[in-house]
C-alpha cells in the first residue's frame, strides 16, 4: 500500500480553461451577477486551521495532557489517558516487530470494545492506516479479500473471536487482549518519533459496499480526519469531562466520527453493550443515523447536550423533538468525503430541515449533469470539494477516475461527485433531497421518493416513512410507529404532491428495519412489500 495519498491532478486531464471575463471561474458566467456572488459565498466554507495537524497527533496531546481522565469505557471496563497510551504502547511495539511500520495497513476485525481502541491507537502510533471489520457481520470472504487488497501483515482481533478469523500464511493474527497488559512489553519498544504520520498519510480505509457487490475502500487521510474532527463544528464541542457514545458499527465511517472524535478531543468514549438505549442516558455527544435516533425514547435522553445525525435524510419531526433540548445537527456527506462535509444546527422554528454550510476548509457546487453551476434555488448534484476529499478508492483506479475529479473552481484541488440531490435556499443552507438514485421514473413521471417519504411524516401520526419504487407503475411506503395511520399519511401526501406520487400502499411498522450500519434495510423492505402484495392480493397499479 502507498505510504501517501494518490495525487490526484496526475491522474486526469482538466475539465476545461476557466472562464475568462466577468464569471472569472468555468462557468460562472452563465450565472447571474448575484448567484455569481452567492455561488462563492454560500459554497465555500470557513477557512480554519484544524488544532493539530494529524489525529495521531491530537491523540498524543491527550495522552499527555489528560493522563488521569477517563478515555474509554466499556462494559465495566475502563482505561485512562495514561492507560490507554500504555497499552497501545506495548501493541505498537508488537505490530513493529512483525514489520509493521509508516504507510501500512493493519486489519481490525473484533466487536467494538475497549480493545478495538487500543488497536486504533497502536496502528496511529506507527503511522499505519486501521481497516476496520465487524465480525460476525461481514463475512469470512470479505474478511479475506479486504486482507488482501489492503496488502496487511497484521490482523488485530480478540481472542474469543481467533476461530473466525481468515489469515494467510503471509499474514500474522494478533489478539489484542494477550498483548495490552502483559509487563514484559513494558521494556523500551520502538522510538515512535521516527513512525509520525504526516497530514497526507492514511489513518483509515473504509470500505463501503460497492454496487457490484465487491467492496471499495476508501483511503481516509490524517488531514482529511484532522480537518473535520479538530474544528467547529464537526467536533461537536467534544472537550475533556464530556462523555461521547460509541454506539455504530466499527466498520461504519461515522463510528469514526464517535472514536476518533472523542479520543482527539479529550473526552471520554462510552462503548455500547447490547443496549443503545441505556447507553444514550448516560452521554453528552450522541451521534447516530437518523434511523437509530428514532428508535430511541428521546425523553429519556434529556441530558444529552449535542446530537448530530447523518447517513440518510431525517425526518423533520425527529429533529424537531431533538433540536427542542439538545444542540442538534443535521449533517451529510459520503464516506468519500470524511464523514460528514456539511453541518448545521436545526431548531423547531426553522422554515426548512437543512443540512446546513460546507464546514471548514470545503466547498458544496450545485452543479448540472455537465458539471456547470446551477442558479441558487435550482436543483442539481451535489460535489464536494477542498479538504474534506479522501485519497480515491483503493486499488481502483476507474472507479476513482469516475468519481473523484479536478475541482474546476478551485485549481489544483480535488472534487467528489457526491450522487446526492441539493439546492441552495435564499439564505445559504442546503436543502437536500435524496440520492441521485432516488429520482425515479413511475409510469413516465419523474418522482423524488424522499419528497413522497416527506409528504407521509408531515402527517401529524407518522414519524419516520421510507418510499421504494416496486415497479414501473408503482411506489410502496413504510411508515412507523406502528400506530400511525395509513390513510392519514396517504391523505397527506395527496394533498402535497401530484397523483402520481401516491403510493399504491402503505404499511405502518413498528420500526422500520435497518442494516447493520444503521440505515434503513432497503433491500428487506422490498421483500417486505413483494410479501404484503402476494398475500395481501395488492391491485398493482
Amino acid at each position: 500500500m502507498q505510504d501517501v495519498a494518490i495525487d490526484y491532478l496526475k491522474e486526469f486531464e482538466p475539465l476545461g480553461q476557466p472562464d475568462t471575463g466577468p464569471g472569472q471561474l468555468t462557468g460562472l458566467s452563465r450565472l447571474s451577477p448575484q448567484d455569481q456572488a452567492r455561488f462563492l459565498s454560500f459554497g465555500w466554507g470557513s477557512m480554519v486551521a484544524p488544532r493539530h495537524a494529524t489525529i495521531a497527533d491530537a491523540m498524543r496531546h491527550q495522552m499527555q495532557a489528560n493522563a488521569d481522565l477517563v478515555a474509554v469505557e466499556c462494559a465495566g471496563h475502563a482505561l485512562t489517558y495514561q492507560a490507554l497510551d500504555d497499552a497501545s504502547n506495548r501493541l505498537a511495539a508488537v505490530l513493529a516487530a512483525h514489520g509493521v511500520g509508516r504507510g501500512d495497513a493493519v486489519c481490525l476485525y473484533l466487536h467494538r470494545s475497549v480493545e478495538m481502541v487500543v488497536g486504533i491507537v497502536a496502528a496511529m502510533k506507527l503511522g499505519a492506516a486501521y481497516v476496520p471489520q465487524h465480525v460476525g457481520v461481514a463475512p469470512a470472504d470479505m474478511l479475506r479479500h479486504i486482507a488482501d487488497v489492503t496488502g496487511a501483515k497484521v490482523i488485530l482481533s480478540l481472542t474469543p473471536l481467533a476461530d473466525q478469523i481468515p489469515v494467510e500464511p503471509h499474514q500474522t493474527l494478533i489478539t489484542i487482549d494477550t498483548v495490552m497488559f502483559d509487563p514484559m512489553l513494558d521494556a523500551p519498544g520502538p522510538e515512535l518519533s521516527r513512525y509520525r504520520a504526516t497530514p497526507q498519510d492514511l489513518a483509515m480505509i473504509l470500505f463501503t459496499s460497492g454496487t457490484t457487490g465487491v467492496p471499495n475502500g476508501v483511503q481516509v487521510t490524517h488531514g482529511n480526519l484532522a480537518n473535520i474532527l479538530l474544528t467547529a463544528p464537526g467536533d461537536l464541542g467534544m472537550a475533556p469531562g464530556m462523555r461521547v457514545g460509541q454506539i455504530l458499527s466499527i466498520a461504519f465511517d461515522m463510528a469514526a466520527w464517535e472514536t476518533l472524535g472523542a479520543l482527539s478531543n479529550g473526552a471520554t468514549l462510552v462503548i455500547r453493550g447490547k443496549s443503545i438505549q441505556e447507553t444514550a442516558e448516560t452521554v453528552d455527544v450522541l451521534i447516530a443515523t437518523p434511523s437509530i435516533l428514532n428508535s430511541l425514547d428521546a425523553s429519556r435522553c434529556q441530558q444529552v447536550k449535542v446530537a448530530a445525525v447523518a447517513g440518510e435524510p431525517c425526518p423533520r419531526p425527529l429533529a424537531d423533538t431533538w433540536s427542542s433540548f439538545c444542540t442538534f445537527y443535521n449533517s451529510c456527506g459520503p464516506t468519500e468525503t470524511t464523514i460528514i462535509n456539511t453541518a448545521e444546527p436545526h431548531a423547531p422554528d426553522k422554515p426548512v430541515l437543512s443540512i446546513g454550510r460546507p464546514t471548514p476548509n470545503n466547498t458544496v457546487y450545485i452543479l448540472d449533469d455537465q458539471l456547470r453551476p446551477l442558479p441558487i434555488g435550482h436543483k442539481g448534484e451535489m460535489w464536494a470539494g477542498g479538504d474534506c476529499v479522501t485519497a480515491g478508492y483503493l486499488a481502483n483506479p476507474e472507479l476513482t477516475a469516475d468519481r473523484y475529479r479536478p475541482d474546476p473552481f478551485r485549481p489544483g484541488h480535488v472534487m467528489f461527485r457526491t450522487r446526492d440531490l441539493g439546492r441552495w435556499t435564499e439564505t445559504g443552507v442546503l436543502e437536500h433531497f435524496g440520492r441521485v438514485d432516488d429520482l425515479v421514473k413511475v409510469r413516465g413521471f419523474r418522482v423524488e421518493l424522499d419528497s413522497v417519504s416527506g409528504a407521509l411524516e408531515a402527517s401529524e401520526c407518522c414519524e419516520q416513512a421510507v418510499t421504494l419504487k416496486f415497479d414501473n407503475r408503482n411506489l410502496v411506503s413504510f411508515i412507523s410507529p406502528i400506530r400511525a395511520c395509513p390513510k392519514r399519511a396517504a391523505a397527506s401526501v395527496a394533498e402535497r404532491l401530484p397523483y402520481y406520487c401516491s403510493p399504491t400502499f402503505v404499511m405502518p411498522l413498528d420500526g422500520l428495519p435497518r442494516t447493520p450500519r444503521g440505515k434503513l434495510d432497503k433491500r428487506l423492505l422490498l421483500k417486505m412489500a413483494a410479501q404484503h402484495i402476494e398475500t395481501k392480493g395488492v391491485e398493482l397499479n
